[in-house]
């Protein structure tokens, strides 16, 4: 089992007993069926294949599961007296006011819960030093945000004082706090966790992740993935056609992924046009007989033209190694390796007379600012409405994750142990092997 994951850490923490009634169960009319309640031992396996199966019923081990989200009967906040706030942190991606929405929505019609603040501008809108105005969310006022990309209630990077955060939501007498953001914004969450722990406070703090780049380990997928590796494919067909219509024409192609190359590689998938994939996962040479650039030219020498989609994270271990700068939020901040590339391809191709012409395209901005498309919208409720049903439940540390089509519970530090990435000896890499048709390795012996 992957890093000896067991059972038991998987075990969501709740605020105590729940002894209230949902009001989905009031809701009700008699001539209705009634609403299908989830059990807290109600789980999804990690694992679904049979051999695993097999072995846990051989050596008597629990098999590795999640808890299965969904509404609950009871619930351990009172609705009427309930409070909550929302925060969006991080970098932009598609689909964070589709969830604001969804989250307000799900609270104010199905629960009853009026009181909803909105913390603008991150976790700097729960730290008093920074004077940023709450806002009380209503149903009518989030109506519309759907329809636009960006976060209706702003952003921000960087580590504040949990102290101070948690003081703030005591001020505030919030019950709920719900953190949209990626791994850094659920470590926050976590941190905030704690503190509330050691304050011995009834607050739930529930994570639901947003990461444009799919990268949060243990959940099949996060939301504004699928609107952003669809947008980039129409990106590499529209570069494709510049490459195609020059002489020796070469499209190079920067793609989101800091750590991971699911964009770049899912995008490639969609549209078959890409010749190179470049993703954090595989390193590769630019020179040498295997080496990026001799195979580049090569390319160009019996089709006369080349698309190179590269991700963010890629060919790092190419730069000379110095000062490992960070950002506001704790990433590693990467050299510019598109840039870095087209500098390379010209310096080589000039030296040695050969002829070319290179258009360089980042659309990264574009990209994760744009609105959610359909699947991503329906995701985005759907994970919203989850993280409600289990907030209000009592459950707490925890994300809603995704795993074998069913909505999950997380803990939150299983979630952000490790970053997910491409296995480089799976299916999607083979399969993107196999439409570019570039070697297993660019590397020299």
């Amino acid at each position: 089992m992957e890093n000896s994951m067991r059972y038991e850490d998987f075990l969501v923490t709740s605020l105590g007993n729940s002894n209230v009634v949902t009001p989905l169960k009031q809701g009700q009319r008699d001539d209705s069926p009634v609403y299908k309640f989830v059990k807290d031992d109600e789980r999804i396996l990690y694992d679904a294949s049979i051999s695993y199966f097999n072995n846990c019923m051989a050596t008597g081990e629990t098999p590795v599961s999640f808890e299965k989200a969904g509404p609950k009967e009871n619930l351990f906040f009172e609705p009427a007296k309930t409070k909550v706030g929302i925060v969006t942190c991080g970098g932009l991606c598609p689909g964070v006011n589709n969830v604001i929405r969804a989250l307000v929505n799900q609270l104010t019609y199905r629960y009853g819960i009026s009181r909803i603040l909105g913390i603008n501008y991150g976790y700097e809108g729960l730290v008093s030093k920074y004077n940023h105005p709450v806002v009380e969310l209503t149903a009518p006022m989030v109506s519309d945000i759907h329809l636009s990309g960006g976060t209706f209630l702003g952003t921000s990077r960087g580590n504040q004082k949990v102290e101070e955060m948690v003081d703030t939501l005591e001020i505030l007498n919030i019950n709920i706090l719900f953190c949209i953001g990626g791994d850094g914004t659920l470590r926050g969450a976590h941190a905030i966790h704690e503190e509330i722990k050691k304050r011995n406070l009834k607050i739930a703090v529930a994570g639901i992740p947003k990461t444009i780049d799919n990268d949060i380990d243990l959940i099949q997928k996060s939301f504004g993935f699928e609107t952003a590796f669809s947008i980039a494919t129409d990106v590499i067909s529209n570069a494709h056609n510049e490459a195609h219509s020059a002489y020796n024409g070469i499209a190079l192609v920067k793609l989101m992924g800091r750590d991971s190359g699911f964009i770049a590689a899912s995008a490639s998938l969609a549209i078959q046009e890409a010749n190179f994939v470049l993703v954090p996962e595989v390193p590769f040479d630019l020179y040498g007989p295997r080496g990026f650039l001799r195979l580049l030219r090569k390319r160009l020498e019996e089709r006369h033209h080349a698309v190179v989609v590269v991700a963010e994270g890629a060919g790092q271990e190419l730069f000379e190694s110095g000062e490992m700068q960070k950002d506001a939020s704790g990433n590693i901040k990467h050299k510019d390796i598109g840039l870095y590339l087209k500098e390379k391809i010209k310096e080589e191709f000039d030296a040695k007379g050969f002829p070319y012409s290179i258009k360089y395209i980042d659309p990264s901005y574009i990209i994760r600012s744009a609105t959610a498309n359909a699947n991503d919208s329906k995701f985005c409720s759907l994970l919203a409405q989850n993280a409600v049903h289990a907030a209000v439940a009592g459950k707490t540390d925890f994300v809603v994750g995704y795993w074998n089509y069913e909505f999950t519970l997380i803990p939150i530090p299983m979630a952000v142990r490790q970053r997910k990435k491409i296995d480089v000896e799976g299916e999607l890499w083979w399969n993107v092997l196999e439409a570019t048709g570039q070697p297993i390795s660019m590397k020299n012996p």
